[in-house]
C-alpha cells in the first residue's frame, strides 16, 4: 500500500474489480470475509467524507489526487491487523472497484493525514514515524505507531491550518547550501493566521515544490557550487540537470533544511541529485510551484526516520538506515 501524508482516507482494491492495478496479492474480495460491513449513507463516517453518494443505503465515496489518480468505490468498516502486535476493528475504510492512475502495483493507499478518517485519528495513535527507503531499493520500509521521537532526531514545531485538519504543516525558516543559509525570507514558509502559505510534509508527493522566488534562490545557490560539474539540458520538471556519466565519484555542496530555532538537517546528496536516465543525467530534484501550500516531498525524505508526535505537535527528523 501506498502511505500518504497528504491525504486521510484509507482504501484497498476491491472485488468486483471495474478498473484495478496490478497487485501481487490477490485483490480483497468481502463477500470472504466475515468482519467486513457497509457503511450507512447515515453514519458519521459517511458524513466525513468530502466526496461521497448513497446507493441501497450504502455509503459511497471518491477520492481525487492531486496528480490525477482516483478510487471510487464503497465506504466499508473492517478489523485491520498489524502483524503480531494486535488488531484493532471497526476500521472505516474504502473498499475501491475503481482505482486508476499513477499508484502502479498498489493493492490501495494508507491516509496518514491528520483528518478524521485517516489512519492515526480513527486508532488514536499519540504519534506515529516511517523510514522510506531509497525509491531503487528492494528493501521495505517501516511504518511505526505510537513510538516516541528518536533522541538523535531534528525537530520542530507541527501545526495544523484552519482551513484543513488533513496536512502537516512545520516550522521550517530556510535552506543552507554547503553550509551556508540561502537568502530567502522566513516569512517564505510561514502559515498565517487564515491558514494560508506555509510548508507541509508529504510522503505523497515525490518531488519537493518550493514557492518560485523560494526556489529559485536554493537552485542558484547550488548552481554557483557545482560549476566543476558538466551542466546538461532540463528534464520534464526540472530545470539544473548535470551529465555525469563516466565519473566514479562526485563532489556536491551539502544541502540543509534550517528549522526554527536554527536547527539544521543535513540531507544526503542522493536525496537531492537524482538520476532521471540510464546515461548519467542527474538533476536537483526540487521543483518551483505557484501553488499553496509548499511541499517537502518524499525524495527528501529517503533514508530518515520522519517521526510525527501528533500529542506535543513536533516533528523529528532522523537519519536513519531504513
Amino acid at each position: 500500500m501506498v502511505i500518504d501524508t497528504g491525504s486521510d482516507v484509507n482504501w484497498i482494491q476491491c472485488e468486483p474489480c471495474v478498473d484495478c492495478y496490478d497487485q501481487s496479492d490477490p485483490i480483497f474480495d468481502p463477500s470472504s470475509s466475515s468482519s467486513y460491513e457497509s457503511v450507512s449513507c447515515e453514519s458519521r463516517q459517511c458524513d466525513q467524507l468530502e466526496v461521497s453518494a448513497c446507493s441501497r443505503d450504502r455509503c459511497l465515496y471518491e477520492v481525487t489526487y492531486g496528480d490525477g489518480s482516483f478510487t471510487v468505490g464503497t465506504l466499508m468498516t473492517e478489523t485491520l491487523s498489524f502483524g503480531k502486535s494486535g488488531y484493532v476493528e471497526k476500521v472505516a475504510m474504502g473498499c475501491g472497484h475503481d482505482n486508476e492512475g499513477l499508484f502502479t502495483a498498489a493493492a490501495g493507499l494508507l491516509g496518514l493525514g491528520g483528518g478524521s478518517l485517516s489512519l492515526p485519528e480513527q486508532l488514536k495513535a499519540t504519534s506515529f514515524s516511517y523510514c522510506l527507503v531509497d525509491r531503487d531499493s528492494n528493501k521495505s520500509g517501516t511504518l511505526e505507531l505510537n513510538s516516541p521521537v528518536p533522541s538523535d532526531s531534528v525537530t520542530t514545531t507541527l501545526s495544523k491550518s484552519s482551513k484543513t485538519n488533513t496536512f502537516y504543516y512545520i516550522g521550517l525558516t530556510g535552506f543552507a547550501v554547503g553550509g551556508h543559509p540561502v537568502q530567502i525570507a522566513e516569512s517564505t514558509f510561514e502559515l498565517d493566521k487564515s491558514g494560508n502559505g506555509g510548508i507541509i510534509v508529504d510522503c505523497g508527493t515525490a518531488v519537493s515544490r518550493l514557492e518560485i522566488e523560494a526556489y529559485y534562490a536554493l537552485r542558484d545557490a547550488f548552481r554557483s557550487q557545482t560549476g566543476n560539474l558538466k551542466s546538461t539540458r532540463p528534464y520534464a520538471l526540472f530545470d539544473t540537470c548535470y551529465d555525469l556519466s563516466g565519473l566514479s565519484t562526485v563532489k556536491v555542496p551539502t544541502v540543509s533544511f534550517i528549522f526554527s530555532g536554527g536547527k539544521y538537517f543535513d540531507l544526503p546528496a542522493e536525496n537531492y541529485l537524482i538520476p532521471v536516465d540510464s546515461d548519467g543525467t542527474f538533476c536537483f530534484a526540487f521543483a518551483p510551484t505557484n501553488s499553496s501550500p509548499q511541499i517537502i516531498g518524499n525524495v527528501q525524505q529517503q533514508g530518515t526516520r520522519v517521526t510525527f508526535d501528533l500529542s506535543n505537535e513536533r516533528v523529528g527528523f532522523a537519519s536513519y538506515k531504513c
